[in-house]
């Protein structure tokens, strides 16, 4: 068994092979030369933590050995010989599989703009990003970031922090355009605007320009903004390249179906790098990046190699801190019909949104984590049942959401 990404999604499948009774071989590569560390703190507690904290390692290297895993580490695979049955590394060797998983992940859109190709813009995907970046983050430095996202709003709140002056930039009318509502988009933004962070909305950026030892970003209106750093956070690319040359079929990411087996029966795909059909979503193909959807499918690629043939129909869940607050989703709510609100209290707000069915696709909520967790786990589990709650109980904070799942 070889797997290609080390990351979480790599570690969760190659630590469930040998969890599943698989004695043969295992084989974990990954590009980076650290184990499989996660990547959530790289926005929130390796940024603000003193002292600078180290990786959270899902699997250390000493635990690999222990497991007989074979982990692989600072080498890139360059080819994968389907005919072989056997993936090239970059030094050379040669390593054949009988059945391979592709755990590699996705990497951090680059801004297209005059000025960044530069060196200007930094990005936050590794280790060594979040090194690099907090040693930036010093008392009054002026920070732009562009993208009003999960990463640069983390990042923003995160500065704050560090006592940084930080200017956000969207150029969609609003952050958090993906799969969060207006409201609670509207919360989060007041929240940060609390903290001292600015906002320029709906605005794009023409250019990037040095300025005596700094840096100036011109938007489209022709205003501009001074800084000293600026990091982008404007989404991911699936890292397919590997794929593509191997022929597998690319749609959104690797294509998979819902065992996450890709065009080749013997190849799977895992985690950011991969799109497959969603059971609860009619099969709509879907990509997800988030931290539990890498853990769950590399489990379930993992048992699947294995033979067992079993569908990925986990509910999507999505959360991000700021601050003393967390948001957390369940489901998809992009095509939802209905949109209803329920009041926790606290200035905590649980949305739920519907389709024309009346069927709850997803729930979102944006609090206190006291508030909040535990409702978006009940409205979780009723996504996963496919039930059909009246938009009246939904509402009504006075009906608990679990007797709507005992119901």
């Amino acid at each position: 068994m070889v797997i290609v990404g080390a990351g979480e999604c790599g570690a969760r499948a190659a630590l469930t092979l040998r969890e599943q009774g698989w004695d043969g071989k295992i084989a974990l590569i990954g590009e980076e030369a650290l184990p499989p560390y996660e990547r959530p703190p790289l926005s929130k507690a390796v940024m603000v933590t003193d002292p600078e904290p180290a990786p959270a390692h899902p699997l250390t290297a000493e635990a690999a050995r222990e497991r007989r895993i074979d982990l692989i580490s600072g080498v890139r695979v360059t080819q994968i010989d389907r005919n072989a049955h056997e993936v090239v590394l970059g030094d050379g060797r040669r390593i054949a599989y009988g059945k391979l998983l592709l755990a590699t992940g996705a990497q951090p859109r680059k801004l297209m703009v005059e000025g960044a190709e530069s060196g200007a813009v930094l990005y936050l995907r590794s280790f060594a990003d979040a090194r690099a970046l907090r040693a930036k983050l010093l008392p009054g430095t002026r920070l732009c970031i562009i993208g009003g996202g999960f990463i640069g709003l983390e990042l923003a709140a995160s500065a704050t922090k560090r006592n940084c002056h930080v200017t956000v930039l969207e150029a969609a009318p609003r952050i958090l355009m993906r799969g969060v509502p207006a409201p609670i988009a509207a919360l989060i933004a007041r929240r940060h605007e609390q903290a001292g962070v600015a906002f320029r909305i709906g605005v794009g950026i023409a250019r990037i320009i040095p300025d005596n030892g700094a840096k100036r970003v011109v938007l489209a209106d022709g205003s501009h903004i001074s800084c000293d750093v600026i990091i982008a956070g404007i989404g991911a690319v699936p890292d397919t390249a590997l794929a593509e040359s191997a022929g597998l079929v690319v749609e959104n990411g690797i294509r998979a179906d819902g065992t996450l087996a890709t065009s080749d029966p013997d190849i799977f795909a895992a985690g950011d790098c991969c799109s497959f059909p969603h059971p609860l979503y009619g099969d709509r193909r879907v990509r997800l990046e988030a931290w539990r959807n890498a853990l769950d499918q590399g489990a379930l690629a993992a048992r699947n190699m294995l033979g067992a043939g079993q569908t990925y129909d986990t509910v999507p869940w999505f959360w991000s801190d700021q601050y003393e607050l967390t948001l957390h989703i369940a489901g998809l709510s992009d095509q939802c019909a209905v949109h209803v609100k329920r009041d926790l209290g606290d200035g905590a707000e649980l949305h739920f949104h519907l389709g024309e069915d009346g069927r709850l696709m997803a729930a979102s909520g944006f609090g206190p984590i006291g508030k909040v967790a535990k409702e978006i786990k009940l409205a979780e589990m009723l996504v996963q049942r496919s039930a059909r709650p009246a938009a009246d109980q939904l509402a009504s904070p006075d009906v608990r959401l679990k007797s709507l799942l005992n119901a």
